[in-house]
């Protein structure tokens, strides 16, 4: 099983914390949809006879496309690739974007999932992070979303500057209100050249705290768990039969297709990267050129990605895998090397697998990176 990313490179206006490749400029937007439409039948080979069993749309804001141009690009991966009878087919959305019309209009589309940019359901958090919607838009558009569709998915952030414990409470409870099943929460992150790093540079926001984040966290995960949902990794909640199959597929390591500017895609030997320029990006698809990079992943590459994704799920790090694909030598460095976070309670091994610990789960990145190896000759 494989699946397809389709990255739309547009947005309405520059959220303040975001690094994903955008432009604002939407001068290009129907030939983009071609040129994404002609990449997709370009690498029509490159999945073999995989079935693919997730198209997923993101960005950028896919939701400023049309209902036909969507439509358009679903139809082209139909008509190249061998689709599963039942794929999830996952579109990201804003909340301005979301009219009832749209709402309805794409619900007559394949499209059977929304991932929706809520983020806050506070004004004063949305104008802080430059969000194109208004606290009334969040609410009206999950109103008519959950008509519509049965599987939905909401970003929120915590750890803002100046966002009280009662304040994230209620987003989470507000969040909660609309029986969405898939919640995904996301720590306020500074990122270098985005306009946020400016603006705390220049004492016009003040730093997030991770003393603020890491209580959030608590809170989020204590209110979900209450409610039934699952922590499935770290980042993301859902009820039982509502993980993101796309996401998890990345997760567990299959291979997936990045289409359109700055989109990613990995084969399970190698991993390549499309060039996040529109302009260039037009140029090369128009002369039938891919304009991508490829790097091949090393032994020590895969297991450290294989560190990091094992342990922000909830399938973590299975030492029985380590051996047979990695060999002995690494796992004697995994196991000697996770002992001091084993013995502080952060992890723990179930079964042959390594796992982080409730007590260790908002350290789960840096106690990651720690595991990683750097210096073992191959």
């Amino acid at each position: 099983m494989s699946g397809i990313y389709i990255h739309i490179p547009f947005c309405k206006q520059a959220c303040h914390y975001c690094d994903f490749h955008f432009s604002t400029s939407m001068k290009n937007k129907e030939a983009m949809v071609s040129a994404l439409a002609k990449e997709i039948t370009l690498r029509k080979n490159e999945l073999g006879n995989d079935v693919v069993e997730t198209i997923y749309f993101g960005g950028g804001t896919p939701s400023v496309l049309n209902i036909a141009d969507l439509e358009f690009l679903i139809g082209t991966v139909y008509e190249n690739f061998n689709i599963d009878q039942n794929p999830e087919i996952t579109i990201e959305a804003n909340p301005d974007d979301l009219s009832l019309e749209y709402i309805s209009n794409l619900a007559a589309t394949k499209v059977n999932r929304l991932s929706i940019g809520i983020q806050s359901f506070f004004e004063d958090d949305l104008k802080m992070m430059n969000r194109a919607h208004h606290a009334d838009e969040a609410k009206r558009c999950l109103e008519d979303a959950v008509k519509y569709f049965d599987n939905i998915s909401i970003d929120l952030i915590y750890g803002i500057p100046g966002m009280s414990n009662d304040k994230w409470k209620q987003n989470v409870e507000t969040a909660l209100s609309f029986g969405v099943p898939h919640i995904s929460s996301y720590a306020l992150t500074v990122e270098p050249k985005t306009a946020l790093k400016k603006l705390i540079a220049t004492g016009k926001i003040a730093a997030p705290k991770d003393e603020t984040a890491q209580e959030h966290f608590v809170i989020l995960t204590q209110k979900l768990h209450e409610q039934g949902f699952i922590h499935y990794e770290l980042s993301n909640f859902a009820r039982e039969n509502y993980f993101s199959r796309n996401n998890s597929a990345y997760w567990l390591g299959k291979k997936y297709l990045g289409i359109g500017p700055s989109a990613h895609s990995y084969d399970g030997i190698s991993r390549s990267w499309n060039i996040a320029n529109n302009a260039l990006y037009l140029k090369s698809i128009a002369e039938n050129i891919l304009p991508s990079e490829t790097e091949i992943l090393s032994a020590t590459d895969r297991y450290n990605e294989y560190i990091m994704t094992g342990l922000r799920t909830i399938w973590g790090v299975s030492l029985d895998k380590i051996k047979s694909q990695f060999g002995q030598q690494y796992l004697d460095y995994l196991e000697k090397e996770s002992a001091k976070y084993i013995g502080d309670g952060l992890l723990a091994i179930e079964n042959d697998i390594l796992k982080t610990t409730a007590k260790g789960k908002f350290l789960t990145d840096g106690i990651a990176s720690d595991l990683f190896l750097v210096n073992l000759e191959e």
